[in-house]
């Protein structure tokens, strides 16, 4: 298992990185995790624009899903259209929040594009993948992932803020890519976001290999971020994520 880290910036592109979305590859198949803002040109460094095989939107804010809208156009418009309709696994309101977004009624909405699959808590197969799904701690209906095949384990935590449900997600994985939106601070809000200390927490009880930080808002000093993941607890490796970064897990 490949995984390639595309865009990692939180709430919107940086200078350094577009927003959300992670690739993770096996077996030739290729399965994006969100596709937020500005992500789908960097995307275009590392596969080709129409080699996506499945998608996975942990849910419905711009930084995670709005580039959708742009590879509609791609695969619906592109030289060799019709290409085949790519599954995308989200939120159940998804067809109709992402038409809206491009600015196109309900019907025929985005499905000459997309085939549409509600999301739930569980698990389910894409391709060589075993991916499990789990409600995590954020405003809106957002999932945290866990994908998994025979050579390795990736968890991610999408957006969340303190959750039982991640550390269950990401119980042993190989490889945790998790949030770390939030600098240490007086009265910040609960059920929305994770500091660099917290997300360390999170990996030290799930017993990670590896444990990357991501969502990583521009306005932040990122040495700040994991400096402070130091004092979560975790003894294994830690980084900042960054985008173009690779990692095999076997």
């Amino acid at each position: 298992m490949k995984v390639t880290i595309v865009g990692c910036s939180g709430s919107y592109p940086g200078p350094d990185s577009p927003a959300s979305c992670y690739l993770i590859e096996a077996a030739g198949f290729r399965l994006l995790l969100d596709l937020g803002s500005g992500s789908l040109g960097a995307l275009q460094r590392h596969i080709g624009l129409y080699d996506v095989d499945a998608i996975c939107l942990s849910h419905l804010h711009a930084d995670h899903c709005l580039d959708i809208c742009g590879y509609h156009v791609a695969r619906t418009y592109g030289p060799q259209a019709p290409y085949p309709t790519v599954p995308v696994y989200a939120p159940a309101d998804a067809p109709a929040r992402l038409a809206a977004a491009y600015g196109m009624p309900d019907e025929p909405g985005l499905e000459t594009a997309f085939d549409f699959v509600p999301l739930s808590q569980g698990t389910f197969e894409v391709g060589p993948f075993t991916v499990t799904a789990g409600l995590v701690n954020h405003p809106v209906e957002a999932y945290g992932f866990r994908v998994a095949n025979g050579s390795g384990c990736v968890a991610y935590s999408g957006d969340t803020g303190e959750s039982a449900e991640l550390v269950r997600l990401a119980a042993d994985a190989d490889l945790l890519l998790c949030e770390a939106s939030f600098v240490e601070g007086p009265d910040l809000p609960t059920g929305l976001h994770l500091t660099g200390r917290q997300a360390a927490e999170h990996a030290a009880k799930a017993g990670v290999g590896r444990l990357v930080l991501t969502h990583l808002v521009p306005w932040n000093d990122q040495a700040v971020v994991l400096e402070e993941a130091a004092g979560g607890g975790f003894d294994g490796p830690v980084e900042l994520a960054r985008s173009g970064a690779v990692y095999d897990l076997g």
